[in-house]
């Protein structure tokens, strides 16, 4: 198939610039003139929550190009040497050449140490970009069809980054880094049957083994990174394809996309974002250390460093084993069952995957066949903002256990005390929360709603002739008006009759039994507010006329 262009006028020589006879034979074998036609004047709505989109990408874009600079200077490899560099209480010390080397680029390679701690700091963006940004997803209600695929794709990218922060932070071979790859291989040894052959397979051997830095090395800048820039570039494609989702407002539908064309506006803005962001980096990265290797020193297996923390993404993994009691079955034959490190084992993906899988649980729910490009606001979804938070308690109850030592050191606490709190709290608190959540989340929508009936508090107190005292309250906006009520309410899911209209029991199965009951929870009388109608508003508005 081809496309037909109209002809490009020539200069008042009759011969056309030079550009212009490269952009047609680009044109002409590329298509590049259609499809830029198609998508420059694309629409990006503008909201400060889209930002974290944005922020994911860019510090991606900084991680892959920091990256590739350290690349040409590290060694991964777990040969011995001794060190001779210029970092001089380190001199003459046995480590290996990974670790050497990471001594090297801090302090012999020219900018070495700037680029190491923008590299650390934007991965570290980069993962709190993604989560903030699921978070954003999941409290609007984003992730609806027909975008669950790219939720998915989200979820993967945000498990792809937390192994490859694992594997890049233990690339240093120091003993941070080590006691973490330490700890990797408890687990690993903590599953039945399979685990000591997996860890022969991982590490080639006993731990620490020669090969662990080799392999995380390939692991870190080829497998990862190509997958991941795989799952951002059809994130962004289906992006386009589906278009962005927008806010309620004025003129807003799920038919059309209010907002800024792509190009110029959007490409400028962004175009400066990238660089703020790139600078900001790069000012913390300047003032603040992260990760001084040269601090801890080289990794030995007889040792372990003071305060050994994971980066923050992975703290939560490490908090489940510290609440867990350290249980042990011992099996026939003489086989061990490591409670201890086999159930955190067990519920670390679990705590994942039940985040992944929510879209598909509330489609299953609403069994909603529609599109859906307006996004949500989190009270106007009461149950689903209260699973929400209620997943991020427990997350956050397992971070503050894989800190426990260092709470009780700095506030002299009991690590005991900090210990079982946490696993008390990790089943308490997020059922409490999700209530209070909920409850929350009603009361602002009775707000909501008062204020479409009765306007905003003036705080004007006003004395009517027969001696009463009201309040006098201000109209919103058309606008106001619109956003506030602009929301669906779904109507809960009903089994309807146990028999039919000829007397006959109607078969229905245990799991839509199910689905009615918690559909009743997300969607009944005690899961939401009814909307103002057009009758209350009228009959209020005429009752302030009378007022005045």
């Amino acid at each position: 198939m081809s496309t037909a262009t109209e002809p490009r006028k020539s200069t008042a020589k009759g011969k056309a610039p030079a550009g212009e006879k490269v952009a047609d034979w680009a044109d002409g074998r590329l298509g590049i003139y259609s499809l830029a036609k198609a998508n420059m004047r694309k629409i990006f709505p503008d909201h400060w929550s889209f930002l974290l989109g944005e922020i994911c990408l860019f510090s991606f874009i900084i991680v892959i190009l920091t990256g590739v600079y350290l690349t040409l200077f590290f060694v991964p490899s777990m040969g011995e040497v001794e060190y001779t560099g210029s970092f001089g209480p380190m001199q003459g010390v046995m480590m290996s050449e990974a670790y050497a080397s990471t001594l090297d680029i801090s302090f012999d390679v020219r900018g070495g140490l700037l680029v190491r701690q923008i590299h650390h700091w934007s991965a570290l963006l980069f993962v709190v970009g993604i989560f903030m940004h699921m978070m954003r997803v999941f409290f609007t209600g984003a992730f609806r069809k027909p975008r669950e695929v790219n939720w998915i794709f989200g979820f993967l990218l945000l498990v792809l980054a937390l192994f490859t922060g694992l594997t890049g932070y233990s690339l240093p071979d120091d003993l941070l880094s080590g006691t973490g790859i330490r700890f990797m291989e408890g687990a690993i040894l903590a599953v039945p049957v399979l685990g000591t052959y997996l860890q022969m397979s991982i590490f080639g051997g006993e731990f620490p083994g020669h090969d662990i830095i080799p392999r995380f090395f390939v692991v870190h800048v080829l497998l990862l990174p190509g997958i991941m820039v795989g799952l951002v570039v059809a994130h962004l494609i289906l992006i386009v394809y589906h278009k962005h989702t927008h806010y309620a407002g004025p003129g807003r539908t799920n038919n059309n996309v209010v907002g800024m064309p792509f190009m110029p506006v959007y490409m400028a803005k962004a175009g400066g974002f990238f660089f703020l962001i790139f600078g900001v980096i790069t000012l913390i990265a300047a003032t603040v250390t992260i990760n001084p290797v040269w601090v801890l020193g080289p990794y030995r297996p007889d040792q372990i460093s003071t305060n050994a923390q994971p980066d923050w993404y992975l703290g939560f993994s490490e908090g489940l084993v510290r609440m867990m009691p350290g249980l042990e079955w011992v099996i026939p034959g003489g086989y061990t069952l490591n409670f201890g490190l086999l159930v955190p084992l067990a519920i670390f993906p679990s705590l994942l995957v039940a985040i992944a899988v929510y879209p598909f649980f509330e489609a299953w729910v609403t069994k909603d066949p529609r599109e859906h490009h307006i996004a949500e606001r989190p009270r106007n979804n009461p149950t689903r903002t209260a699973f929400g938070m209620a997943w991020l308690t427990a997350f956050a109850v397992a971070m503050l256990a894989g800190g426990n030592d260092v709470w009780a050191v700095n506030f002299h606490l009991s690590i005991n005390a900090i210990t079982w709190f946490c696993r008390i709290a990790f089943f308490v608190l997020p059922v409490l929360v999700f209530f209070a959540t909920r409850r929350i989340c009603l009361g602002l929508q009775r707000r909501d709603a008062e204020k479409v009936l009765h306007g905003r508090e003036s705080g004007i107190i006003k004395r009517l002739p027969h001696g009463e005292f009201i309040e006098v309250h201000e109209p919103l906006s058309q606008d106001r008006l619109y956003t506030l009520t602009a929301h669906e309410q779904h109507q809960p899911f009903e089994l309807g009759p146990d028999t039919d209209e000829n007397g006959v029991r109607r078969p229905v199965s245990p799991l839509e039994r199910v689905r009615a009951r918690i559909s009743k929870g997300y969607f009944g009388e005690q899961a939401q507010i009814p909307k103002p109608t057009r009758e209350e508003y009228r009959a209020i508005a005429e009752s302030h006329d009378e007022h005045h």
